[in-house]
């Protein structure tokens, strides 16, 4: 017997977000994840489940949360290019947006929870109209708020464009065309808890605007989740916490504070690692017998107290652990031409941070390829960002990048991207590595530096340079302070890193994390007006004094770039069967050409003479040789009525023997040989197409103007 499924808590909600219909489906998929629900934001679909694992994972002194936003190829009706034909490891885009998701709902679980949660948004229909990303935003909050599991939502987020003077939200994919602005904004109803950023140098006042209206909109989005959440109501389930003893706390705390007070006070990390290490292997020794179940928790008992001294030490003394003041930025540094042969390079240094980046320049046919469900299909400026063990004193193999490192590299990325000259301005792919040397704090912001200097060195035209810095927080209540240029110890116990990359006019790129539940809008703007005034020392005081403005020459090492273009009819012409021409073209001149259905061609090569060779090799492949035309041809063959003359490749003349020399001429090796190159005018171009030459009368026509 057959019978029909049945979906008794199926239910169906739908809201209108910028214009367009949002629709959630509840209760008829993924009915065994603890919550799940289905987005429809126009024709874009996102199915999103969170599940939480039953049992607290061992051995771990964290929350261990995961989001995975997983693109299927599908979505945009393409096939995955790879061997198997499948979706394999998530694209460097995906990866930013988990990121993104995980960095707004993280700060809402409780710290003491110990059981894995995993968010899947698997993107299933893509309408460049809707964005998919939004979709997931949004999925995530209802799927979160609709289980069991513990958190302490809801929140929303949503993307930002400005155009003509005012913010859009959610940009169409005609909008986001125009638009100086690229702002993803997430927020409770009362505060923001997540920035993330790109932008055309807009002003401080500009990107501030568009947060507070954007959290307008998130607050209707709230809302609507909170009638989702009320009709689907789940009571949160019970976990074992993992909260340190309170006990074992406060007796670590009352023997050791004064001790971590002083410890702390340096501005040398691996000085203060050795201290608190000491005081760390103390504390175990000193409440083995009065706390003998607390084995092992001494460290998270120093964590929570080194957090408790940096804390009070900022907002009760104003104070910070290296001595420096809320504003003052450590000490500075920048270098370039560091690295021989390399085509650009720069170390630039901020107190115990180091960040040595490389600028590579490549032809076009180097821009990077994209196998997506987003528009973009390939890249022609890349930014790789490297962090190794040893850079933080830790002993570890190195393994391919994580995303941390994708997410540094991308910020990095996103903040020069504005001022990086067009395609047809530079015709060159670009890629950057930044390798951190030494970390102590806000490395992506170094990176940003360093890569700028890098760009400059390589003589990358770039419109203008672009500098990072991050600022911090801690709050208390409704006390707060903010500080500038937070370093290893200030990320680890303050609630906010708040990066901002840019020019004087404006700001590129925004990062934020934070450890609270948000950032009222005093603390944004606080934190714009010291990351501004801090953006513009580092350029004025250090970078540009390292070097004022792009070098005029590119490095001798870096390929030069000829533009030209051919009559698209001739493209088969240049290519040659099989590609003998263009391939016996780049053999003989040392080149890289590249070559677009329109015609366009580029040529690339390390000698300014081969690129310059190439280029009138293809003109005269390319141009139809007209009679009175001059050529430097070699001789390819002989007969006994002439010598063939090989003018561009693939196409050949004749000069008949009598036209070899200005006297008579018995035998045609008595003037040519195979292999010899000479000067002939063409003098008739028959029905056929035959071209017919004449050394003697180039000969002479060289004279004539030699004698003038």
């Amino acid at each position: 017997m057959v019978r029909h499924a049945e979906f008794p808590n199926h239910k169906v909600y739908e809201t209108t977000l910028a214009g367009r219909t949002l629709k959630v489906d509840i209760g008829k998929v993924a009915g065994l994840a603890n919550g799940a629900c289905m987005v429809f934001f126009g024709d874009t679909t996102v199915l999103v489940t969170a599940t939480m694992a039953k049992q607290p994972r061992d051995g771990v002194d964290f929350f261990p949360l995961s989001v995975d936003y997983e693109e299927r190829l599908y979505a945009v009706g393409r096939i995955p290019g790879s061997f198997m034909r499948r979706e394999g490891r998530p694209g460097e885009k995906a990866i930013l947006v988990s990121r993104l998701i995980d960095r707004q709902i993280r700060p809402f679980f409780p710290s003491d929870m110990r059981n894995d949660v995993c968010v899947n948004a698997t993107v299933l229909s893509v309408d460049y109209d809707d964005s998919p990303e939004i979709a997931a935003m949004l999925g995530t909050a209802i799927a979160l708020s609709i289980s069991d599991i513990p958190w302490h939502g809801p929140i929303a987020g949503i993307q930002v464009g400005f155009a003509n003077g005012s913010p859009i939200m959610c940009p169409n994919r005609e909008q986001r065309a125009e638009s100086v602005l690229q702002l993803t904004v997430a927020g409770s109803e009362e505060k923001i808890v997540m920035i993330e950023a790109g932008a055309q140098q807009l002003p401080d006042d500009d990107m501030l605007r568009s947060i507070k209206e954007a959290h307008v909109v998130i607050k209707e989005l709230i809302d609507f989740i909170k009638k989702i959440k009320a009709e689907n109501f789940k009571e949160p389930a019970t976990y074992p916490s993992m909260k340190l003893p309170e006990e074992y706390f406060e007796a670590v705390k009352e023997y050791a504070r004064d001790k971590v007070r002083e410890a702390v006070d340096t501005d040398d990390k691996t000085v203060r690692d050795a201290r608190i290490d000491a005081i760390t292997a103390d504390i175990k020794e000193h409440f083995a017998e009065q706390f003998p179940d607390c084995d092992g928790l001494e460290g998270e008992a120093m964590y929570k107290l080194e957090k408790f001294v940096v804390r009070r030490m900022l907002l009760d003394e104003g104070k910070r652990v290296d001595g420096r003041s809320l504003t003052d930025v450590r000490p500075l540094a920048s270098e370039v031409g560091v690295i021989p042969r390399v085509h650009g390079s720069a170390l630039f240094t901020r107190g115990q941070t180091q960040v040595l980046t490389i600028c590579t320049l490549g032809t076009l046919r180097d821009a990077q390829e994209l196998d997506t469900t987003f528009e973009e299909t390939e890249k022609r400026y890349i930014h790789h960002y490297n962090f190794p063990g040893y850079s933080t004193g830790e002993a570890k193999p190195s393994r391919s990048p994580g995303r941390r490192e994708i997410g540094h590299g991308a910020l990095a990325e996103r903040a020069l991207e504005p001022v990086i000259p067009t395609e047809e301005e530079f015709p060159y792919a670009i890629r950057l590595v930044s390798e951190v040397v030494s970390s102590n704090g806000s490395t992506s912001q170094g990176s940003v530096c360093g890569s700028t200097l890098a760009l400059m060195d390589a003589g990358v035209p770039i419109k203008t340079p672009i500098a990072g810095i991050s600022c911090g927080l801690v709050t208390e209540g409704d006390r707060h302070i903010t500080f500038t240029d937070i370093q290893g110890i200030e990320d680890f116990f303050g609630d906010m890193d708040f990066k901002v990359a840019g020019s004087k006019t404006g700001i590129t790129a925004i990062q934020v994390d934070i450890k609270n539940d948000g950032l009222t809008y005093q603390i944004i703007e606080e934190a714009f007006e010291k990351t501004r005034i801090a953006r513009g020392e580092i350029l004025d005081e250090i970078m540009l004094k390292a070097l004022p403005a792009p070098r005029p020459e590119l490095s001798p090492y870096a390929p030069k770039m000829i533009r030209m273009t051919i009559d698209p009819d001739k493209i088969r012409e240049v290519i040659g069967k099989g590609g003998s021409v263009i391939q016996k073209i780049t053999a003989e001149t040392n080149t890289k050409i590249d070559i677009e259905d329109d015609g366009s061609v580029c040529i690339a090569s390390i000698n300014a003479a081969d690129g310059e060779k190439a280029k009138k090799m293809i003109e005269a492949i390319a141009k139809d040789p007209e009679v009175g035309d001059m050529y430097y041809g070699k001789v390819v063959r002989i007969m006994n009525f002439g010598a063939f003359v090989e003018l561009s490749p693939g196409k050949e003349g004749l000069i008949r023997i009598n036209q070899l020399d200005n006297k008579f001429v018995e035998k045609v090796e008595d003037v040519l040989n195979i292999g010899d190159e000479t000067w002939c005018k063409v003098i008739e171009i028959d029905e056929k197409g035959r071209i017919n030459l004449s050394r003697k009368q180039a000969l002479r026509e060289l004279e004539e103007k030699k004698g003038e």
